[in-house]
């Protein structure tokens, strides 16, 4: 079995900032928590509140869960990662994704199209900065550097960045789903966040990630909930899954819908699909399988989590991120996974 890590996921502000977010993220840290990490949707950025923490904090380290490649330039991503990496000395994770081409297009004004290479040339640029061996370049056809096209002024250079990173290898993960991203997440990125993996399933990612180098990391969201009645626990998770399988994506193009099909619950998730985006999110709800919530969450009794538990030490899953608010929660999950 191999030696699970625990991290902390605060997500993305909805109407505000949580008011506990620093108190959390120092709490985690007593307890051994080996990182923290924020998110973005189309509100708070992803970086603003992790500086806020990393100012707050020691040791445990510092992720974004996930910056999006639409809303900055490759190279202001990699300045404002090798900045933080400074000031918190050495704690930055950058973790990156496409989002959906409802926020990209709708969001940021900028098109969806090749998500693939749109991400292995943002990733070659960021590299770049990092390693400071030259001016950055890059001749791709979605962030040409230098700008040579409608509007420049032909006045562009290839230029280094001022400021020596702390790290030259500064961890970069990337956030994928489908089989050829995560395919590509193994090959040039450092860590990979999957949105949902179930640890019964693991034939699903198995030769997306079988050439990942040595020291690849893997940290998978999971929603902890103690409760002894384990369909009432699983509610909440319900209506999370009804919305990201019925509607967060067009019905011709939903690239969660995609995944649940390819776990093995193609109708269950056709069913969910055509029922939430008839307005019928409560029946949505109710055609969440059971298995499926189950299987990718930790919920029932201490004793049944516990013994859940070993099921992700036998997968290539490096560290399991809980979403919890509850200080209590944030101990009991401790005490569970290290003991």
């Amino acid at each position: 079995m191999s030696q699970l890590k625990i991290g902390l996921q605060l997500g993305y502000w909805g109407a505000g900032p949580d008011p506990k977010m620093v108190q959390i993220a120092q709490e985690a840290e007593k307890l051994g928590y080996d990182a923290v990490f924020t998110a973005e949707a189309w509100g708070s950025d992803v970086f603003t509140p992790l500086a806020w923490i990393g100012a707050h904090t020691k040791t445990i380290r510092l992720g974004t869960g996930i910056a999006q490649l639409s809303a900055r330039a490759p190279t202001a991503t990699a300045m404002a990662a090798l900045t933080l990496d400074h000031l918190s000395g050495g704690r930055m994770i950058l973790g990156l994704g496409v989002s959906g081409p409802q926020v990209v297009e709708g969001w940021y004004g900028r098109p969806f199209g090749k998500p693939l290479a749109r991400t292995r040339e943002y990733v070659n640029i960021v590299k770049q900065v990092f390693r400071r061996e030259a001016p950055v370049q890059n001749e791709g056809e979605h962030y040409p550097l230098p700008y040579t096209g409608e509007g420049s002024w032909g006045l562009g250079k290839p230029l280094k960045s001022i400021t020596h990173p702390l790290r030259e290898d500064l961890p970069i993960f990337l956030g994928a789903e489908g089989p050829k991203n995560v395919a590509m997440t193994a090959e040039i990125a450092d860590g990979w966040l999957p949105l949902y993996y179930s640890p019964y399933r693991q034939e699903v990612y198995a030769d997306q990630i079988k050439n990942a180098k040595p020291g690849f990391e893997i940290m998978q969201g999971v929603t902890v909930i103690i409760n002894e009645n384990v369909e009432e626990a699983l509610i909440p998770l319900k209506h999370s899954l009804a919305l990201y399988i019925g509607g967060m994506g067009a019905k011709s193009r939903n690239f969660h819908n995609e995944l649940v099909k390819r776990m093995g619950f193609e109708e269950e998730a056709e069913k969910i699909q055509d029922l939430y985006l008839a307005g019928k999110k409560d029946e949505a709800m109710r055609a969440v399988p059971t298995q499926l919530a189950d299987e990718i969450s930790l919920v029932g009794s201490v004793e049944r989590i516990k013994d859940r538990l070993n099921a992700w030490r036998e997968t290539p899953v490096s560290s399991l991120l809980v979403s919890t608010r509850s200080m209590g929660e944030l101990r009991t999950f401790s005490e569970l996974v290290l003991g």
